[in-house]
């Protein structure tokens, strides 16, 4: 159960990365965060940490 439970969390993690790093570049307009490096940093630490969180509920459901 909790290898799923990873999974979706880091699923999750990398959704909003992406949209957060998007929104930072300056690619999607009418946010407060559009335009903001900051956000596409923040964005982009936010994959990584998604991306470890799919390979540890990967881990966990062997």
């Amino acid at each position: 159960m909790r290898g799923w439970f990873r999974l979706t969390v880091g699923l999750l993690a990398v959704v909003l990365g992406a949209l957060w790093t998007v929104l930072g570049l300056g690619y999607v307009e009418g946010s407060a965060l559009s335009d903001e490096r900051l956000w596409a940093y923040v964005g982009a630490v936010l994959i990584l940490i998604g991306l470890v969180g799919l390979w540890w509920g990967m881990r966990a459901r062997r």
